[in-house]
């Protein structure tokens, strides 16, 4: 079979699969987020933490809830990550130093799961599975939670309730993540990927020397890593590590587990606002960026010009040499479409047009599709924004769902948009200013400009891929990254449950002749089009100097 057929076949499959589950996924995620009865476990949990599962939450005190916890979380972690030398099954491994540990104990709480360090000789078993896949489950389901409230927000009406922080987190870890996980993490081992509690063994290598090979509890890391699209490798070299993503089943199934809950939590926000065609344009509009994206990587690195190139049938420098370049294209742009981060191929040895794009993926939002929660609610600030320009064009106040969106609501718009690009750019700026930050790229011009900007499109947008060349383990990278995360991260959630809030106070407005339509091709397009225009008009003189520069070199 040739490698176009090969790479088209997965494609389908992987859009037939995800196909399959869309609608029982989707509705079952809707009943979890709307069932009034608690589970055993739950209720235990609530009486620990001293929670009224039944009582709904201003939304000032969700924020304060999701803020609260989330800033415990990273002391924890923090904590966990400097005595990690004394703590049981830390294999020798000396307690993370304090701003490499401020830095990823930020990551993994923000759901972004950037690494400055190579997991197998920083992290023993117990920070891997205690610390960081603990906080896999929690910051997935933190902006899973974040997402239904928002939808609360367009729902109700006349109230500035918005559910129960608490209840949502716990039912997104106890009856979706934790249960998708266990099965997957079946599934996996039963690949090939590793799942052990042994310690470093050594081994004789062909030339006759020594080499340390290091096991551990891959699997249950590597499912919760995709499927809570957090991205942290339980090794250095990621999903291009053979013990975490050994053939081609494996990694299809990867692919799979990063798209399935935002994909589907398009069914559920659907079947929440009682609208299913509202779901079906918000996923339309989020198939067309990653379609796009997707068809113009792999023809980037299929159709790459060069002698080598030429003679091999694709750029394959950086590729890992189990999946051929399409495997490792859908990759790609399916874990910078979503925040995950997971790698099997290093993005820095793409093209500068295949570089581009998935540097531009990321800059878009992460809206194709998204994180886990935080892309959905990523959409609907931007379905807000396009209906908001399509009244600018009729003179007409715009509404979306029956809400009006006014002044207060735009102005929350303007500040989300704009919160993640002031984290990027800045943070980029500084770092291309001063020789010692510049002194950790490995290249100069254009391609170094690419590596500092895809560090911080990475961390401001909560994704955790990284571009290599970079030496990002210095006190300034780490620091400037990590707070470009929490920006990404909980500004961004502050000022969308702020509209959530504001929007659930409103009366709803009947629909009449003038009111314009969110569930038509015409919406999807104007959509797209949006998202697209804002992260070009943000991102283009940057990029221009960057990856753009890079391809037409």
């Amino acid at each position: 079979m040739s490698a176009t057929a090969a790479g088209l076949l997965q494609l389908v499959i992987l859009l037939v699969a995800l196909a399959v589950v869309y609608r029982p996924l989707g509705d079952y995620m809707a009943r979890v987020f709307t069932s009034t009865r608690h589970l055993a476990v739950e209720r235990a949990f609530y009486r620990v933490v001293r929670v009224d599962p039944d009582a709904d939450q201003r939304w000032t005190t969700y924020l304060f809830s999701v803020l609260g916890f989330s800033a415990a979380s990273v002391l924890f972690l923090y904590a966990f990550l400097r005595l990690q030398d004394r703590l049981p099954l830390s294999l020798g491994m000396d307690g993370v130093d304090p701003a490499l540990a401020w830095n990823t104990a930020v990551s993994f709480v923000a759901n972004t799961n950037w690494q400055a360090y190579a997991g197998e000789s920083t992290m023993g078993h117990l920070a891997q599975m205690a610390g960081l896949a603990v906080q896999n489950f929690v910051s997935a389901a933190a902006g899973l939670a974040v997402a239904i409230a928002v939808i609360r927000g367009l729902v109700r009406t006349r109230t500035d309730r918005l559910g129960n922080f608490w209840v949502d987190l716990t039912r997104g870890v106890v009856r979706i993540l934790l249960p998708l996980a266990f099965v997957f993490a079946l599934v996996l081992v039963a690949g090939g990927v590793i799942q052990n509690l042994s310690s470093p063994e050594e081994i004789t290598t062909l030339t006759g020397g020594t080499q340390s090979i290091v096991g551990g509890p891959g699997a249950s890391q590597e499912v919760i890593k995709e499927l809570g699209t957090n991205g942290g490798g339980f090794f250095n070299a990621n999903s291009a590590h053979p013990f975490e993503n050994p053939n081609a089943f494996t990694n299809l199934v990867e692919i799979f587990l990063i798209l399935v809950i935002p994909v589907s939590l398009t069914r559920t926000y659907g079947v929440l606002v009682k609208d299913r065609r509202q779901g079906y344009a918000i996923l339309a509009a989020m198939a067309v960026l990653w379609g796009v994206a997707l068809a113009g990587v792999t023809a980037a690195e299929v159709s790459h010009p060069g002698t080598v190139p030429e003679a091999v049938g694709a750029t394959t420098e950086g590729k890992e040499v189990r999946f051929d370049t399409w495997a490792s294209a859908l990759f790609a742009t399916s874990t910078t479409g979503t925040s995950t981060g997971a790698v099997n191929s290093m993005h820095a040895s793409y093209t500068g047009a295949g570089g581009g794009i998935v540097m531009l993926n990321m800059m878009l939002g992460e809206v194709s599709p998204g994180g886990v929660g935080s892309g959905l609610y990523g959409m609907l600030v931007l379905a807000i924004l396009a209906v908001f320009l399509a009244g600018l064009m009729v003179g007409r106040t715009p509404e979306y769902l029956g809400k009006k969106i006014g002044r207060h609501e735009i102005t929350l718009v303007a500040l989300y948009l704009l919160a993640m690009p002031f984290a990027l750019l800045v943070g980029a700026a500084i770092a291309a200013s001063f020789d010692d930050t510049r002194a950790s790229l490995l290249n100069d011009g254009p391609q170094g400009l690419s590596e500092i900007l895809y560090a911080f499109a990475s961390g401001a947008n909560n994704n955790g891929s990284a571009f290599a060349g970079l030496s990002a383990n210095t006190d300034y990278y780490n620091t400037a990254l990590g707070l470009a995360m929490l920006i990404g991260r909980f500004v961004l959630m502050a000022l969308v449950l702020a509209l959530a809030g504001s929007l659930a106070r409103q009366t709803p407005t009947p629909v009449t002749a003038g009111t314009l339509p969110t569930h038509r091709p015409l919406f999807v397009g104007l959509h797209s089009f949006t998202v697209i225009v804002v992260a070009g008009l943000t991102f283009f003189p940057a990029l221009a100097l960057g990856p753009i520069a890079v391809a037409l070199a």
